[in-house]
């Protein structure tokens, strides 16, 4: 299966952000013929206030990201892995932050509702509240295209190793991640925590990500990241894009990940913990020196199940 990584540079202007995205979809169909397109994390905004991304916010179905994906992924006989969009949610003071997936008729399969949400200060001192607009999702969704099994994550979920746990156990063989990483935290920790995931789960890690700046709520410029890849599932970086908005593609070959889980059959040799993990905490210093400062080597952890997952 051949695969296009569309990265983008988004701003607080919806039918710009369309359009370009549109453009640069059919671009990629054109120069490389996929099989399946996956868009970035905020594809149709980034930035601005919060009363404008609220208003921006997209219905599902109806809306005119909804429908712009749908008419290219039907006319265009492609899968669409909808990056992330803002979805409106009727009656409600937030949205969501959610991929929407389309088979090449054009018909909807599924939708994933980002469940980390990225709620830090950066190393510069600028704040991120997104939970301040987005409520988080509550289950994850796989779906089956070209013969391969695909899980969905969004950007800050890539710092939670247990949701790709859950999505290996759900036999995927594939993991598509639409994001907005910081240039900050992106320059120490994308590749890393991106081939970790590929090599820790056996399995194809395609990450696609917004590039350049963007203007804030509070009008300071942000900047992302970019550097949209895939790695195999070795955890080889099979392909890379370069730092400007732009079209990567790959090959995905399921023999590769067949030969990978051969050679390390990781997934036989899981264990279930079963309980917490023991700590010790050690004795105070009072109680060390009435014991003649000795105190024995302890032993310590988590008991683990009898049988293998």
């Amino acid at each position: 299966m051949k695969i296009s990584l569309v990265q983008m540079n988004s701003q607080p202007d919806r039918d710009s952000n369309l359009r370009a995205a549109e453009s640069l979809m059919l671009q990629a169909i054109a120069r490389d013929t996929p099989d399946l397109i996956v868009l970035p994390e905020h594809f149709d905004w980034s930035g601005g206030a919060a009363a404008e991304k609220l208003a921006a916010a997209d219905h599902m179905p109806g809306g005119d990201a909804y429908r712009m994906l749908q008419a290219v992924a039907a006319r265009q006989k492609v899968w669409i892995h909808g990056g992330s969009l803002l979805e409106r949610v009727d009656g409600s003071s937030k949205i969501y932050n959610t991929t929407i997936v389309f088979d090449p008729g054009g018909n909807e399969v599924g939708r994933y509702r980002k469940v980390h949400l990225f709620d830090i200060e950066a190393p510069d001192g600028k704040i991120y509240r997104e939970s301040a607009t987005v409520a988080p999702g509550e289950s994850l969704f796989v779906y089956e295209a070209g013969g391969f099994r695909i899980g969905c994550a969004i950007c800050y979920d890539l710092r939670f190793p247990r949701l790709f746990d859950a999505l290996a156990d759900a036999g995927v063989d594939v993991v598509i991640l639409p994001a907005a990483f910081t240039l900050q935290t992106g320059k120490d920790h994308w590749e890393v925590l991106c081939r970790a995931r590929a090599i820790e789960q056996q399995v194809y890690f395609v990450a696609c990500g917004q590039w350049g700046g963007y203007t804030a709520a509070d009008g300071d410029r942000r900047f992302t990241y970019g550097n949209s890849l895939v790695c195999d599932p070795w955890g080889q970086v099979i392909a890379r894009a370069v730092d400007q908005v732009g079209v990567v593609s790959a090959h995905l070959d399921l023999d590769r990940v067949a030969a990978v889980r051969k050679l390390i059959p990781a997934a036989s040799h899981k264990v279930s913990f079963v309980d917490q993990a023991r700590v010790y905490r050690g004795s105070s210093c009072a109680e060390r020196c009435n014991s003649s400062c000795s105190s024995p080597v302890q032993t310590f952890g988590a008991p683990i199940s009898s049988s293998s997952t």
